[in-house]
């Protein structure tokens, strides 16, 4: 027996996910990372702590309270309704949020040390030449950058098509809807069905092999050196 319709849907559902997700964080970790690395502010130890929370609570943790957050009496939830949006857990929308919180570590700490590894120096030789701090910034401190920022994109993507608890909190279980494939194969193994639970727990091995070899490939520091 082999992936049924159901599997389909939740294959789709998470890559669906982690590319949106990718993608947000790629321009919002990008902005904070450039900002972890040339700040001299006293909040910065208190900002990249924040920021660094997922690596060491429970997604459950993290769930929870974002549940709460974003529930009728939560901060967000009533934004939300006031502006005719409804409450976003159990949506996709939700599930983006939860999601975006949960791997921003992932993406901010590589593309952070990447920017501090390029120094001030080539910043410098690009005001000489009479360039705008933005304009250095795109044609020197990006392209410069660009093994972290890289790194960051993949572990992003990786880490959101690998989540469960958070996912499970904050979406839910709905068909076609919030069911991502960690959640699917939790729900094969409740009913034993353990043939499909193969499948997709086969596929997600040999999906996490390609990303951390895609990784070395590309940057033959070790992950918790560059994450």
């Amino acid at each position: 027996m082999r992936m049924d319709d159901s599997d389909l849907a939740a294959i789709w559902l998470t890559l669906r996910l982690a590319t949106v997700v990718t993608i947000i964080l790629l321009i919002v970790g990008t902005r904070i990372a450039w900002w972890l690395a040339h700040t001299r502010s006293r909040f910065k130890g208190a900002v990249g702590a924040v920021i660094a929370l997922p690596l060491v609570l429970p997604p459950t943790v993290l769930g929870f309270y974002l549940l709460l957050a974003m529930g009728p009496n939560g901060p967000l939830g009533r934004f939300t309704e006031a502006i005719g949006l409804g409450f976003l857990p159990f949506t996709f929308t939700g599930l983006v949020i939860a999601s975006v919180f949960y791997s921003l570590p992932f993406v901010v700490q590589p593309i952070q040390n990447a920017f501090e590894a390029i120094g001030v120096r080539p910043m410098e030789v690009a005001a000489t030449l009479r360039a705008s701090p933005r304009d250095a910034f795109w044609s020197v401190a990006l392209p410069l950058a660009r093994p972290g920022i890289v790194s960051g994109a993949i572990l992003a993507f990786a880490h959101t098509v690998g989540e469960f608890g958070i996912v499970l909190m904050i979406g839910g279980n709905i068909p076609n809807k919030t069911r991502v494939v960690s959640v699917q194969i939790y729900d094969h193994v409740e009913a034993l069905e353990y043939t499909q639970a193969h499948w997709l727990a086969g596929g997600m091995v040999l999906f996490s092999f390609l990303v951390l070899l895609a990784l070395y490939t590309f940057n033959p520091a070790p992950p918790g050196k560059t994450a």
